[in-house]
């Protein structure tokens, strides 16, 4: 897959993903009855959103069994690829690519305890150790 390649899963095909990223590979059969746990889902719909997602490069899938009538699926995204995307998307499209607006609008209007607090001064502080590229 190309790295380059803008990565827009849509909600149902991030949910999804975050069960294969749980448990892959997985048959249509066996997403389809965690997505139900959630929401109730056709099998039709997880199939059909499961071949669009093969078409998008999203997923992989192999054939399994004797006359090779089932598929086993697979990410062929990360999760930290599609949330970095996901995450770069959001910062640009609500808070004009600010990243520090973003940061402090989210803590402001949460309640953080001091080992969060903590968390976040140790996470700066390796920041300055060692600065993104």
């Amino acid at each position: 897959m190309n790295k380059l390649k803008l990565l827009k899963p849509s909600e149902n095909e991030l949910a999804i993903l975050q069960i294969l990223w749980e448990r892959e590979p997985a048959t249509v059969k066996e997403v389809n009855e965690i997505l139900n746990q959630r929401k109730p889902t056709g099998y039709t719909t997880t199939l059909k959103l499961m071949q669009i997602m093969h078409e998008k490069e999203l997923v992989t899938r192999t054939t399994e069994g004797a006359k090779g009538k089932s598929h086993l699926y697979s990410s062929a995204v990360t999760e930290k690829q599609i949330n970095g995307q996901l995450l770069d998307q959001f910062i640009q499209r609500v808070f004009r690519g600010s990243a520090s607006s973003m940061v402090m609008r989210t803590i402001g209007r949460s309640e953080i305890s001091p080992e969060e607090i903590e968390e976040i001064r140790n996470f700066l502080d390796g920041l300055d150790d060692n600065p993104p590229s």
